[in-house]
């Protein structure tokens, strides 16, 4: 079969760090924390006292109020960063983009939690008269791909993917192979996440997964021996894939092509990834296979980078087991040192890190990296953004339930 080549046109992000791309990415290169104080949430309830909030979020600047009130907070991220993305592509579905040839895959690995409280509270105190019928609609983790589908036009395939913190990887890796084997010629794929509810802020405290350091420019902390945990973020991120025949045609600004993407299952444990990150490192390997590369022509990892114990440990160890000895020449950092972990959203924000990394030149830092781990000693870009060619960029993200993903990007030729 004659694969199609598949390139980026088109990039959207809403993140703690901006609500577009440019913000985000200033924010990134500057390694400017986007973690503040929790104040979605009651922060007296919880030993959590920070998180990454999207700050100054108004869904009114980018979808009627009206129909606004009937999506959840993770389906508004989602449109705008959408919206931001198509426009930025220069798409206009039914005149230069025939509907039926464009889709989109957007995942969330919650999807409208803050829905499910606000309503299960309404039915508990006033009965289920009260439920809004909007419940269902605004709670399905596929209806941010669906509210895009309808809002742009796009009539192709329409699917969201829920692999937990890898939602966003799987879903962009997902779309790039149906625009590869010729099944649609754009797809809007991404992942998106609005998680800092009050169940969610409890369960991954109960878990102990989250850092309960209080200060919020030092909480996220990948790869340094002092990290505690990871910082909930909220966003999403969006890439317009595309046929390079498409793109050529439709004289479209280029950001980069992605080529490789890798799934795998730890089987393993529920939460915590397998000894010597064994699944991830496969996830690389199929992923380097795809792509048609050898592991010394990755020059950057973006990590999945959460600032846990095992996480970090067993990535590193999954990246030297890929790598040899060239994973001591290859540059890793964790954006999410900047942003906190956006869950289902945080494999999409990155895989936009990625491509920008190689479109500007620059690697972006692991900020907060002060005190070495002996066991994790890798070269993770610390504290400051660094100037440098970057031809390929390999992207990691790891999710409960065992599921690794591994996205390979390269320089556009």
């Amino acid at each position: 079969m004659n694969k199609q080549r598949v390139v980026i046109t088109g990039i959207g992000m809403i993140t703690p760090l901006g609500n577009d791309v440019k913000t985000t990415w200033n924010g990134i290169v500057g390694g400017r924390s986007g973690i503040g104080p929790l104040t979605r949430r009651d922060a007296e309830k919880f030993p959590v006292k920070v998180a990454g909030e999207a700050k100054d979020f108004d869904p009114a600047n980018y979808i009627d109020k009206k129909e606004a009130r009937k999506m959840d907070r993770f389906t508004q991220f989602a449109v705008a960063a959408s919206l931001e993305a198509v426009h930025d592509a220069g798409i206009k579905v039914g005149e230069n983009v025939d509907a039926e040839r464009i889709g989109v895959w957007i995942g969330s690995g919650i999807g409208g939690m803050d829905t499910h409280e606000e309503q299960f509270r309404r039915f508990e105190e006033k009965g289920y008269k009260r439920v809004s019928p909007f419940f269902i609609p605004m709670m399905i983790p596929d209806m941010a791909s669906g509210q895009v589908s309808i809002l742009t036009g796009a009539k192709g395939v329409n699917a969201c993917t829920v692999t937990a913190c890898a939602s966003g990887a799987n879903s962009i890796g997902d779309a790039f192979k149906v625009i590869q084997r010729g099944d649609a010629d754009i797809m809007i794929a991404g992942g998106t996440e609005a998680p800092i509810t009050d169940l969610a802020l409890a369960g991954f405290s109960s878990m102990t997964a989250l850092s309960f350091n209080p200060d919020p420019e030092t909480a996220s902390r990948p790869f340094d021996k002092n990290r505690d945990g990871f910082v909930m973020g909220e966003g999403a991120g969006i890439l317009i894939l595309e046929s390079l025949e498409s793109a050529i045609r439709r004289k479209a600004n280029i950001y980069g092509e992605i080529v490789g993407y890798g799934a795998t299952a730890d089987a393993h444990h529920i939460t915590t990834p397998a000894p010597g990150g064994e699944g991830g490192a496969r996830a690389m390997k199929l992923a380097l296979d795809d792509a048609g590369v050898k592991p010394e022509d990755i020059q950057y990892v973006n990590a999945h980078g959460t600032s846990t114990f095992y996480n970090d440990l067993y990535e590193t160890q999954a990246i030297k087991s890929v790598f040899g000895e060239h994973a001591y020449q290859v540059a890793v950092s964790s954006t999410k040192s900047m942003t906190g972990h956006l869950l289902g959203a945080a494999g999409a924000i990155e895989a936009v890190f990625s491509i920008l990394a190689i479109k500007e030149g620059v690697l972006p830092p692991t900020i907060n990296y002060e005190t070495p781990d002996e066991e994790v000693d890798l070269d993770y870009v610390p504290n400051e953004a660094r100037k440098t060619d970057i031809q390929t960029v390999l992207s990691n993200s790891l999710g409960f339930g065992g599921h690794n993903v591994s996205l390979v990007f390269k320089k556009y030729e």
